[in-house]
């Protein structure tokens, strides 16, 4: 069975996660690892450093789904693990499914926070990719958790020479004052940039 192996390697400005915060204003390294088999199958982990006004560590996040397509449609299904070290937030694990036409991406995630009492949620995004690296989103949550964000953004690669050197990104975020932020500020204008490695 055919298998791409990759890795990658960033920093953002600031870590936002569906319109939530997660680095207090302050910048993020971010990285992770990749199996992508061909039969659709795939695996991996990522982590990013996190920050809460009383308090720093890592999430580090455990996926693995499958994914196709058929003609413009695609589709998919997933779970995925996110852990953090100290107390800066409950392990809790979650459903993911998508389902995409051409430049337009809907996902959902039905999780559970493990606190008492337990704590359910639907997360639901609509993206639409404009072209040129262009997008928008919009995003929110449901039952236990309530509130949404909207997100607009550009991304490309720099290359030199006929070499792709690194991705990089800007996008802005509005979250609404609903969402479980830890600050006051409902705007975030975030610049990133990725490295992005073939191991195999």
């Amino acid at each position: 069975m055919a298998v791409d192996l990759t890795a990658n390697a960033g920093l953002v400005t600031e870590y936002v996660f569906r319109g939530v915060p997660l680095s207090d204003g302050k910048s993020a390294a971010q990285g992770g690892v990749d199996a992508a088999f061909d039969s659709g199958f795939y695996v991996g982990t990522w982590g990013s450093s996190v920050k809460t006004p009383l308090d720093s560590g890592v999430e580090v996040d455990l996926y693995l789904g499958w994914g196709g397509e058929t003609g413009d449609f695609n589709y998919g299904v997933g779970g995925t693990y996110y852990t953090y070290s100290e107390v800066l937030d409950e392990d809790y694990a979650e459903l993911n499914l998508s389902g995409g036409w051409k430049w337009l991406t809907l996902d959902i995630a039905l999780g559970q926070y493990d606190t008492e009492p337990t704590q359910d949620y639907t997360f639901a995004s609509l993206t639409g990719e404009v072209g040129n690296g262009v997008y928008a989103t919009v995003g929110g949550f449901r039952q236990d958790f309530d509130g949404y964000y909207f997100e607009v953004g550009y991304g490309d690669t720099l290359t030199v020479a006929d070499t792709d050197l690194f991705d990089y990104s800007i996008s802005y975020i509005y979250s609404d004052a609903d969402l479980p932020t830890l600050t006051d500020r409902e705007n975030t204008l975030i610049f990133g940039i990725v490295k992005n490695f073939d191991i195999k």
